[in-house]
């Protein structure tokens, strides 16, 4: 074959400005450049090497395609490049797929069996000029607004046997990641930062949120942002989170639950270990919603349990509340009147050591419990304030074994 041969064939192969190529079962998206979407020539990649292929995504593209595809089967995506959503307000509040929970919506829907997502690249959810966008609106508790809908750059939904490692994500409009319906999710090495570059901050920007999905693990990864590292939504079971370096951060978070009236959620067999938290709001964190006379309510009175959770080997450094239990978390009317629905017991917190901020005083512990928690274990605790001696605030725990004395919170 001669070099002008292959010159004259690269039309051929590529397209002219880009597409897919096919070879084998391996398909290589080649972009369009100038700004254009290669979204449609990514899902078209997607369809012609489902089932048993390869699909590489090796270069820099522009995506302003909604993601959502066929359920993938024994596929392989290699993201070595980078794939940057526009920043198209006006295209994508209205058609980011709605997921319904807290008015999540996301820009790509990965759905299917046996999926690997690697390759060192970027994802991109171009997150800044949704932030600085003039009056953001949010919904209750951190969720979305669903006439400002934030779209979330990565969803695994409805999918089994999902591994994705390797990857960087930065400046996720809202939550980073999203597990949905799912099960055996494993994510590694995944390195997330979620930064404003302006006076506006982020907004929502939690590492992980896992919905209605069981035997999820979390492991090896980094998160810089203003929100929860990792948040265990309703329905959330047998997870592991472990070797995660978490900075300006909202903690390790079971919850929000309860969020809805009438509604049952649960956070089950959860382990979550090693992880290092700096310059944060919490450390590890249970929030759920107390109780509500409005049978309709969007803001508590739903039912359920946390029932055997465990947080071990927590690091802590200028964090305001290194443990807590809140059972009346952004709750409109009183817990004392309407208590939480939302049963907590079996949770342990073991090893945690460091300092907290300071911004609580010398508290660096607090467990407020409305309705009431039991076998709450908490051992091998060494925990300093910046401001004197370190102080622990409990209410309304059975049947627990704490390694330090409590006093009642202040009214």
């Amino acid at each position: 074959m001669t070099f002008a041969w292959l010159l004259l064939a690269l039309p051929l192969v590529y397209g002219w400005g880009g597409g897919v190529y096919k070879q084998g079962d391996t398909c290589t998206v080649v972009p369009l450049g100038g700004g254009q979407d290669d979204g449609p020539n990514i899902l078209s990649a997607f369809s012609q090497c489902n089932n048993g292929g390869t699909i590489v995504l090796d270069k820099y593209y522009v995506v302003n395609t909604l993601l959502v595809h066929d359920p993938l089967q024994d596929v392989k995506i290699e993201l070595s490049g980078v794939l940057q959503y526009t920043p198209n307000i006006a295209y994508w509040s209205p058609n980011s797929l709605y997921l319904t929970y807290q008015n999540a919506t996301t820009y790509w829907f990965l759905s299917g069996n046996n999926i690997h997502l690697y390759g060192g690249g970027t994802l991109d959810g171009n997150g800044q000029v949704w932030w600085d966008y003039p009056n953001v609106t949010s919904g209750t508790a951190g969720g979305s607004s669903t006439l400002f809908a934030r779209p979330i750059p990565l969803t695994v939904g409805n999918a089994s046997n999902v591994l994705i490692e390797d990857l960087t994500q930065i400046g996720s409009p809202f939550w980073n990641n999203f597990v949905y319906q799912s099960t055996n999710v494993t994510y590694r090495n995944i390195n997330i930062s979620t930064v404003s570059y302006s006076s506006n901050p982020t907004i929502n920007s939690d590492g992980w949120d896992i919905y209605r999905s069981s035997y999820v693990t979390i492991e090896d990864s980094t998160v810089n942002n203003d929100d929860d590292c990792v948040s265990f939504k309703p329905n959330a079971t047998n997870i592991v989170v472990r070797n995660m370096n978490c900075m300006a951060s909202d903690g390790m978070s079971v919850g929000s639950l309860g969020q809805y009236a009438n509604e049952t959620d649960i956070v089950a067999n959860l382990t979550v270990t090693n992880i290092t938290l700096t310059n944060s709001q919490n450390g590890a964190r249970i929030k759920v919603f107390g109780g509500s006379p409005d049978s309709n309510s969007t803001a508590g009175g739903g039912n359920g349990y946390v029932k055997n959770v465990t947080f071990s080997d927590f690091y802590v450094q200028h964090v305001d509340y290194p443990i807590v239990i809140d059972q009346c978390y952004a709750t409109p009317v009183s817990c004392v009147d309407y208590p939480s629905k939302i049963a907590v017991s079996d949770i342990y917190f073991t090893n945690f050591n460091g300092m907290s901020s300071g911004a609580e005083g010398s508290m660096v512990v607090d467990l407020n419990c409305t309705s009431g928690c039991t076998d709450i274990v908490v051992s091998q605790t060494n925990l300093t304030s910046p401001y004197g001696n370190a102080t622990y605030v409990c209410n309304n725990l059975s049947n627990s074994q704490l390694d330090f004395n409590c006093t009642t919170p202040s009214s």
